[in-house]
């Protein structure tokens, strides 16, 4: 048995705000302590002056292994998510091959028991002919299936009418949806590829990959969901009209239509392409300040459930391209929760919603066993932040294998300084723990 035991934190959790230490035996909290005396341990971390809070947990990441590792792996971006304070993540199916099939489901969970730093769980991937698939699923073990309702990679676009109907009626998990309407996308592409050719500036993304074709696809989901009691979960929703979709006005754990934003969705606007060009060319696409105002709002009154990054590296030489042959998505897990906690210095929100969103909800959404919370018998997924630390983001300092990243030049006042996965260091002193591993998340359905 070992103890570690974090004193004199401001921890942040469950809405409340207070000064209080955490006694951490083996791999779960054993005693949260806001006055007395201090128990003995093993180890002790003097967090005076830090926020602690729960680990982050990432519904939505793209780490790129199997098949796509020249861009990322399971191990490098997993190092780079615990150094965010991001300890659980669940990684998405358009790999090479694609995670349509169990057996390659449990290639990637191998994959990560031997590489991942942090907790993990793969989606599986819909297509219009692998329902046999989906319907064995065990929901204990399985975060979810994916459908991309919208572009995709290789053949997972599932646009067989039957075939949806049967996913919504029939699927035993949660389904996450990419929502974009391919028609519309295409309509906008021909426009715009006449107008300007290759090159066409980035600026003109939301306008072809336009707040409609999110809408249209969107309303199509909820639909369904709505006409056969399914579980649905939008991804990376970008659009104030997206909103009106989702459950509202009751408890998370009753919703049936919920909502995920991205943090490039709540920080750009599409008055950032001129300067970022590529770097922030994503689908959905960044859209207007009403959008990015909407989402935010979003998150503030609980339309909206979960923030996530829809982290998705390409190298830089696949983003340095003209905009057709550019590559959309980027990397974000390693910069995520301290942009978020930026906003918060700016006043938009509250460390208590950050901690909501980017943990507690997605425990409560995925009814992940024993995390997400700071409580006594967790699992002691945990990260330590300074508030006043500032540091800028740097080539030298981003572990992505990309080696870039939208944030690049951008001064962080939040620094994460130590992250616990499964009760151990596993990044400290601006350094990951190439020993420490992650556990396959489990599901209480």
């Amino acid at each position: 048995m070992s103890t570690l035991l974090i004193k004199n934190a401001t921890i942040i959790n469950e809405g409340k705000k207070f000064n209080g230490s955490v006694l951490i035996e083996n791999d779960l909290i054993k005693q949260i302590i806001t006055n007395g005396e201090l128990p003995a341990a093993d180890k002790q971390i003097d967090a005076t002056g830090l926020l602690l809070l729960p680990g982050a947990i990432d519904d939505q990441v793209h780490f790129r292994e199997p098949g796509l590792t020249h861009k990322a792996n399971i191990e490098s971006e997993s190092k780079a998510a615990v150094a965010g304070g991001i300890t659980s993540f669940m990684e998405m199916p358009n790999t090479k091959p694609q995670a349509t099939t169990h057996e390659v489901l449990e290639e990637k969970y191998k994959i990560a028991a031997a590489s991942s730093a942090a907790n993990y769980s793969f989606f599986l991937g819909a297509t219009n002919d692998n329902i046999d698939e989906i319907l064995k699923i065990n929901p204990q073990t399985v975060c979810g299936v994916k459908v991309f309702m919208g572009s995709s990679t290789g053949n997972m676009l599932v646009d067989n009418e039957a075939i949806l109907s049967r996913i919504f009626a029939e699927c035993p998990t949660l389904i996450a949806t990419h929502c974009e309407d391919e028609d519309t996308i295409q309509e906008n592409t021909t426009i715009y590829k006449n107008k300007f050719g290759e090159d066409m500036p980035f600026k003109y993304h939301p306008v072809i990959r336009s707040a409609e074709a999110c809408y249209k696809s969107s309303k199509k989901a909820s639909d369904l969901a709505r006409k056969h009691g399914a579980r649905l979960h939008i991804l990376h929703l970008s659009s104030a009209e997206e909103l009106e979709l989702l459950d509202q006005g009751m408890p998370l754990s009753e919703k049936k239509i919920t909502g995920e934003v991205c943090v490039h969705h709540l920080w750009f606007t599409d008055a950032d392409y001129d300067k970022y060009g590529s770097r922030i060319k994503w689908n959905p696409a960044v859209k207007a300040e009403s959008d990015r105002n909407a989402l935010r709002k979003g998150l503030l009154n609980d339309t909206l459930d979960v923030v996530a990054t829809d982290h998705a590296p390409h190298t830089i030489e696949e983003k340095n391209n003209k905009y057709f042959s550019a590559p959309s998505g980027g990397p974000l897990v390693q910069h995520a929760l301290v942009s978020m906690l930026e906003m918060v210095k700016q006043g938009i929100f509250s460390y208590e919603l950050v901690t909501q969103k980017m943990s507690h909800n997605p425990a409560i959404l995925f009814q992940i066993d024993k995390r997400g919370f700071i409580r006594e018998g967790y699992k002691a997924d945990l990260v330590l932040v300074d508030p006043n630390n500032s540091w800028e983001v740097k080539p030298e300092n981003i572990l992505y294998k990309c080696g870039w990243s939208p944030f690049e030049g951008t001064t962080f006042s939040h620094k994460v300084m130590h992250t616990l996965v499964n009760g151990q260091l596993a990044y400290t002193n601006d350094k990951v723990n190439e020993s420490i591993r992650g556990e396959r998340l489990s599901f209480n359905r």
